[in-house]
């Protein structure tokens, strides 16, 4: 490969200029992406900030339910994946895919049809998820017919995609191409299995699987999600940009071909380790460790040929903000991706598991790998498409600085926060009692960090900003160039490989068909081997006689505690742990989720756990509680719920919940759903009795009373420990 271009060629030296065809590339659609990703990039960052900031005030949420955390967090994590890194990997295909293959995407209508659509998709998730609409699924809470929307889009993109390859002008598939193709496979089946739901109204569904088998299969998704979307693509522009802003060919052709094999192959398996240490099966647990150890080599072989394709421009990285940005977002792929494998590891995972940790790994990757390369990208791109030179190094080293700072700032306190969260949590007293038993000790305690952490995530929006100044004024300087016209040569038919060609070129990089066939094959064997025998095998979940599905009353209430994300704070998950069975009770069991559709196990503890909650705590408590929450728990971060109170609960969809339920697998008895709205008028009267005798008046009618049916129950099935 020549030092001035990422593209090989098969083809003999061009020859008379008659052969050449002339065709225009479309920029149009390139800059309407790169417009898309600065602009839901502050969005989606500023609502991250405001519930970073809630954590410290939580009167910040103004007593308004669409602005509380626990509706806003998947509205940021929403907006920062899908609409600022997604957007970002369409406008880098967009601008890459035709230059790889020297063509003009397949369908400009296709093109208009991906961008147009995705951007509604992205409104639909602002407008529902701080209404609570939600199916409560960490990274898949939209529910039913934005699904559908989604798949529709993904199969608009990926015919766009495969089209334009398919009618290239440049025989070999480029490694970046390999990618993409890999990331819209897997992505696709992901999505499609994660997203098993049976609608009970235009915008309410219940989850296909339960307990044990929705945890692994959301968690497989997850997981998966983390890597096919934000990790396949952004490797895929890695390997496209970092070449063309160093003016150096890749490090190694050879190396790539492992990297991209052994990473879509082992990176599916990896999913079980975010359930450790709970009611997956071991077998599952433990495969999920082997395999997230093994994916150091390939993740550390991607960074090491994406680093080591700088040889010979190190001097340029000084003064070139692209190449800044780019060699630092490389690096936080190494780091991300050699924490991601020692936090599975069951040891550690232990101690970080539910903690602030986690929340420090993740946003090395978010803010470093997928934000540092977009910005990259985004300063290669503006000025190229404008025919003009950046408007201001100077501002764009600052925003380097700022971004850099910021990220520091944000992961060292979270860092810090975790460690002191699962020191406090674990640590007992010479007597063998707990030392901090009140949860609150621990929330007091970090709440600096959690102020620090807002600190570090303003300084990387205000980078943010000063970028969007600066390639706005870039724009103004310059002329937009809509098309660019390019020449190439057309595919000869009758092509016969060189004798000594790669094995692997003449297998799969001349053949787009046989790699996307390729692709899916090797996904898909990690995934069918975990997910079929968690479903077929029945002692992997072992049944409990004593656990009766939800009453109506605690199943609508079941409803409201997802609506209102309480899952974002609390866990349902009492691991085996000394630690935590003398602070919640007994550890869970898979048979006491049977019935939940969708599983509520979260990943984070901001509050305490509530698996055990259920008679922990007179219903005024419950009451009280979610009206002013330091008048039960001083020095509490959750906000008020007052519209609980104020509420009716609407409760003319209790037989269609019923008789989905039943569809699912609930054994609610034959017709039970005509007596549905009777037994939950009656439980909400016992449950209004013992608030008046508590002094507390309530109408029968209101959300909290179900709310308070359900948080009842928790735990309520089995023994509890006391």
């Amino acid at each position: 490969m020549s030092t001035t271009t990422v593209l090989t060629s098969d083809r003999p030296p061009i020859e008379p200029s008659h052969q050449l065809e002339t065709f225009r590339y479309d920029n149009t659609i390139v800059r309407l992406f790169l417009i898309a990703t600065t602009a839901w990039g502050i969005i989606g960052m500023l609502v991250g900030l405001i519930a970073a900031l809630q954590l410290v005030y939580p009167a910040l949420s103004f007593e308004l339910p669409f602005l509380t955390f626990g509706r806003i967090r998947p509205l940021h994590t929403n907006a920062v994946i899908f609409a600022f890194v997604g957007n970002g990997i369409f406008a880098g295909v967009y601008y890459s895919l035709q230059r790889l293959c020297k063509t003009r995407m397949f369908s400009d209508t296709l093109s208009r049809i991906n961008f147009w659509g995705w951007q509604l998709i992205i409104l639909s998730a602002v407008l529902t998820l701080p209404l609570g609409i939600t199916t409560s699924k960490e990274y898949a809470e939209l529910e039913w017919p934005i699904d559908i929307a989604i798949t529709l889009l993904w199969v608009v993109f990926g015919w766009n995609m495969f089209a334009t390859i398919l009618k290239r002008r440049e025989r070999h598939l480029y490694v970046a191409i390999w990618f993409y193709i890999a990331t819209f496979v897997t992505v696709a089946v992901l999505h499609i299995v994660n997203s098993f739901e049976l609608p009970i109204a235009m915008f309410k569904s219940y989850s296909w699987y339960a307990g044990v088998q929705d945890a692994l299969v959301q968690w497989w998704y997850g997981h998966n999600a983390v890597a096919f979307f934000l990790t396949t693509p952004y490797l895929g522009l890695m390997y496209y940009f970092v070449p063309k802003a160093a003016n150096r060919p890749v490090y190694s052709y050879r190396l790539s071909i492992i990297h991209f094999w052994a990473l879509i192959f082992i990176y599916i398996w990896a999913g079980p380790h975010h359930l450790l240490y709970n009611t997956l099966p071991n077998w599952a647990q433990s495969l999920g460790v082997v395999f997230s150890i093994m994916l150091i080599a390939p993740s550390w072989g991607g960074m090491l040929n994406g680093l080591l394709t700088l040889r010979g421009a190190w001097d340029r990285v000084r003064e070139d903000a692209v190449l800044k940005f780019m060699v630092v977002a490389i690096t936080c792929y190494g780091m991300a991706t050699f924490e991601g494998p020692m936090l599975s590891l069951k040891n550690v995972n232990g101690i970080a598991h539910f903690t602030d940790w986690i929340v420090a790994h993740v946003h090395v990757g978010g803010l470093g790998w997928n934000g540092f390369l977009t910005f990259g990208m985004l300063y290669y791109l503006i000025p190229r498409l404008y025919q003009t030179k950046l408007y201001s190094r100077k501002l764009a080293n600052a925003h380097f600085w700022l971004g850099t700072m910021g990220i520091i700032f944000y992961a060292l306190p979270m860092y810090w926060a975790g460690f002191t969260q699962s020191l406090m949590w674990k640590e007992f007293t010479q007597e063998g009692l707990l030392a901090y038993p009140n949860f609150l000790e621990t929330v007091e305690q970090i709440r600096p960090m959690y102020m620090l952490r807002a600190g570090g995530g303003a300084l990387y929006i205000i980078g943010a900003l000063i970028m969007a100044y600066n390639l706005i004024k870039t724009a103004y300087r310059g002329t937009f160039q809509r098309e660019e016209t390019a020449q190439a040569m057309p595919l000869t038919k009758n092509y016969q490989s060189p004798k000594n060609e790669h094995w692997h070129r003449k297998l799969f990089e001349h053949r787009p068909v046989l790699l996307l066939v390729g692709s899916l094959i090797v996904i898909l064997i990690g995934g069918l081997v975990e997910l079929i025998p968690t479903f077929l095998v029945e002692s992997n979940v072992p049944t409990i006689s004593s656990v009766q599905p939800y009453t109506p009353l605690e199943l609508q209430g079941r409803d409201l505690y997802i609506r209102e994300g309480c899952n974002n704070c609390h866990s349902q998950m009492v691991r085996p742990f000394r630690s935590e069975t003398e602070r919640y009770g007994e550890y869970a069991k898979a048979g006491e989720f049977v019935y939940d559709h969708p599983f509520l196990w979260g990943s984070k503890r901001t509050g305490p756990d509530l698996l055990r909650v259920g008679g922990k705590y007179p219903d005024s408590w419950h009451y009280h509680h979610m009206y002013d929450p330091e008048s039960m728990s001083p020095g509490s971060i959750m906000p008020p719920y007052p519209w609980l109170l104020e509420d009716d609960l609407d409760a003319s969809n209790t037989e269609d919940k019923i008789n989905a339920m039943r569809t699912l697998g609930v054994p609610y008895e034959p017709g039970y759903e005509t007596q549905a709205l009777a037994d939950l008028n009656k439980q909400s009267a016992e449950i209004v009795a013992s608030l008046k005798a508590s002094g507390v008046e309530v109408s029968p009618e209101k959300e909290i009373v179900a709310l308070i049916a359900y948080l009842q129950r928790l735990g309520t099935d089995i023994q509890v420990k006391n």
